[in-house]
């Protein structure tokens, strides 16, 4: 039979192994609720709208722009102006720009975040680059689109959003999705 200061060291380390876990699995629901107490990564509906706002305001809100690479991407990303002022209710347009500086053919996706959060339910994305993959050979660079509008109905506190493009390196996966598909 093992000692007793074995078994209170194997309770301890059961104890702590079940907090871990437990702690991990209460990880992703936790987060939420700090980026939506903090106004991080604002999430984004990547459906095209629907409908546009037919009701304009002469209300105007600065829009800026944010284009970062994920660290495994070797491209060059830009928003094409760093911020935009906009009427509520109108559409507008304005581009990413992006250059593959590899010696490779490669596919990124883009992912937005939008700040502050409570802002993403009011920016409608009609047209996006980000609801496509964007393929680039070796050293092609290519202006991507994105047209958009700001909800009338948003808030009167909310003066500056941040619509923020992170962009990854998914070339491994699509083609894994067409040897997949032939």
């Amino acid at each position: 039979m093992a000692p007793k200061s074995h078994k209170k060291l194997l309770t301890q380390l059961l104890l702590g192994t079940a907090a871990m876990f437990g702690f991990g699995f209460a990880l992703v629901p936790l987060y939420d609720v700090f980026c939506d107490i903090t106004g991080i990564n604002g999430k984004v509906d990547l459906t095209p709208a629907k409908y546009s706002s037919t009701e304009t305001s002469n209300r105007e809100v600065k829009i800026q722009f944010i284009a970062v690479n994920n660290e495994s991407m070797p491209w060059s990303f830009k928003p094409t102006q760093a911020s935009l002022r906009v009427k509520l209710g109108k559409t507008y347009q304005t581009a990413y720009w992006a250059k593959n500086l590899t010696a490779n053919y490669m596919v990124a996706q883009a992912v937005p975040s939008v700040a502050p959060s409570e802002a993403a339910q009011y920016l409608q994305k009609v047209d996006c680059f980000c609801f496509n993959r964007q393929p680039l050979n070796a050293g092609e660079q290519r202006e991507m689109g994105l047209a958009f509008n700001v909800l009338a109905g948003m808030p009167e506190h909310i003066k500056t959003i941040t619509l923020s493009y992170t962009l990854f390196d998914i070339t491994a996966t699509s083609a894994k999705d067409v040897a997949s598909n032939n």
